[in-house]
């Protein structure tokens, strides 16, 4: 059974950096993207960040300039750079993957960012 571990989570302060990785355990196949999602308490589960097989990125506009995701194909996984951390950036982030056969949620991973 396919599963996505993410790692990287934890506290920052704002204006600081953190970087998220999602791997993926077990065997994947034609994988379409990989991504990330966050949702803040009492909020949606929004999109951040998403690259596609064939490298093409999207970024939600409030992370634009300051969150870089990049993939590592050969082994299935995903990162996620974040720099100029904001108070607002503070939510669950979850690791996605999208394939030909399924899509795959991680647990998600906890981003607090203080003041």
């Amino acid at each position: 059974q396919v599963r996505l571990v993410e790692s990287g989570g934890g506290l920052a302060q704002a204006g600081g950096s953190l970087r998220l990785s999602c791997a993926c355990s077990g065997n994947i196949f034609s994988i379409i993207s990989m991504g990330w999602y966050r949702q803040a308490p009492g909020k949606q589960r929004e999109l951040v960040a998403i690259i596609t097989s064939g490298g093409r990125t999207n970024y939600a506009d409030s992370v634009k300039g300051r969150f870089t995701i990049s993939r590592d194909s050969v082994n299935d996984a995903v990162e996620l750079q974040m720099n100029s951390l904001k108070v607002e950036d503070t939510a669950v982030y979850f690791c996605y993957t999208l394939t030909s056969q399924q899509s795959l949620w991680g647990l998600g991973t906890q981003v607090t960012v203080s003041s």
